[in-house]
């Protein structure tokens, strides 16, 4: 893979202001057949960071009619994702990027943007356990559940095993049912590459249908391999491994960045989003939602929505291209999703019934915006039936001046039926339930 210093990007980034605006309409982007565009070739890449400023007094997101929202926890710290346990208490994690120390002026101005642009400063590294003891859809009491982490994202309970995904590998605890808290000293079952402030630190854990698998979701460590292949050992991949951390193996590759992971009610296929690459314009390449074909190749970092080549690429792979699959559904360019959850409840609709409730945390490197809001996609028959729906909306005001008041990552059904969202910029998890 090509080697490129930090310098460019430390350049692009001054020269952001120069940066095209020409898009197409984000309809012909999204869906099972996206309209893929030639790639741009700009000097200077989209660069478009939005200013994280939290929720206006009195401000919340907005979802269609029939539905209401209310805040059901406030005062978190950067909350990124959600897990419910058996008995309907909500675990948060806590967590934002540690950068490493910057080796260049282009690392200090990656890191500045990052933090103006998610609010980030100091990772809590830390597992909130919330409760609504009263069921009026408010956490009116919490507890630490796990702290002394290393920025943790995903979470599962197996059985007395509670797995969570830090950023340099799955850690295992054991569990108490009912416990509010661990107190017990975790042991790391498997080593993961770490993240840092300019590549993908988040890691999910979820689960096969009978427990006898864990899938560990590992990003890639750059943006198409610039910094060798050595960097990307067991990255950009789903990985899986036995509950005790022994039997590493690649489910799928390919993958520059998934996140979300869930299980299709009909077909109880596994399902994925992605975050694609970037540099190649507005509307390259489409972020998608796509099944995991076990030893399934995705194209990344040579090429993208299937067989569609990246010549920034050397040496090319025409072998591994020929073997890229086709993601099932692009949900647009740059929109950066994160959050899965397949609405498995009972309150919603009939036409909300197994669709795909998608957290989209936003772009950075698009005119106009994109993401920044919580889709649907609906399904039929196992497969993606219509084009995303808009769901939860507002994080972004509509004048696209910049301003985040909030950005969407993880989403869970909860045992009520409401969904309930983690908004890493508003610092709160919202709740969304039928009327």
């Amino acid at each position: 893979m090509f080697k490129r210093g930090f310098w460019a990007f430390g350049l692009a980034i001054l020269a952001a202001a120069c940066s095209p605006s020409s898009h197409e309409p984000q309809s012909k982007l999204v869906g099972k057949n996206p309209v893929i565009p030639a790639p741009e070739k700009n000097w200077f890449p989209t660069l478009n960071f939005s200013t994280a400023r939290g929720w206006p007094k009195g401000a919340m997101p907005q979802a269609p009619a029939g539905f209401v929202v209310t805040k059901f926890a406030g005062g978190l710290d950067h909350p990124r994702w959600l897990y419910q346990l058996p008995d309907g208490d909500i675990l948060v994690a806590e967590s934002t990027t540690e950068p490493p120390p910057p080796k260049s002026i282009a690392d200090r101005v990656a890191i500045w943007l990052q933090r103006n642009s998610d609010a980030n400063g100091k990772s809590a590294n830390r597992i909130t356990l919330l409760r609504d003891t009263k069921g009026k859809g408010v956490a009116d009491t919490r507890w630490t559940f796990l702290s002394g982490l290393h920025q943790p994202f995903g979470m599962l309970l197996l059985g007395d095993k509670f797995y969570v995904g830090d950023t340099d590998g799955l850690m295992r605890f054991t569990y108490k049912p009912g416990a509010v808290t661990i107190d017990s000293k975790g042991r790391k079952i498997l080593a993961l590459p770490q993240g840092g402030y300019n590549n993908h630190w988040t890691r999910n854990v979820f689960a096969n249908a009978d427990g006898t698998k864990l899938y560990v979701t590992v990003g890639s460590g750059s943006n198409v391999g610039e910094h060798g292949a050595a960097n990307e050992f067991h990255r950009a991949d789903i990985l899986e491994v036995n509950p005790d951390g022994s039997g590493l193996r690649i489910l799928a590759s390919g993958l520059r960045n998934p996140n979300g992971l869930g299980y299709e009610p009909t077909t109880h296929a596994l399902w994925t989003v992605v975050n694609e690459r970037d540099m190649l314009g507005n509307d390259l390449t489409p972020d998608y939602l796509t099944h995991v074909v076990d030893g399934g190749f995705y194209g990344w970092p040579y090429s993208y929505w299937g067989r569609h080549v990246d010549t920034r690429v050397a040496p090319q792979r025409p072998d591994l291209v020929a073997k890229a699959i086709t993601p099932d559904y692009s949900l647009g360019s740059h929109v950066a999703p994160l959050g899965l959850a397949f609405y498995d409840g009972t309150a919603f609709p009939a036409s909300y019934r197994g669709g795909a409730f998608i957290g989209e945390h936003g772009s950075w490197n698009r005119k106009p915006f994109s993401g920044y809001k919580v889709v649907f996609v609906p399904f039929k028959n196992g497969e993606p039936s219509g084009d995303p729906q808009d769901f939860l909306t507002g994080f972004m005001p509509a004048d696209q001046s910049g301003i985040a008041y909030g950005r969407p990552v993880g989403v869970i059904v909860a045992k009520d039926s409401s969904l309930l969202v983690a908004d890493d910029v508003g610092n709160c998890i919202w709740r969304v339930a039928a009327k």
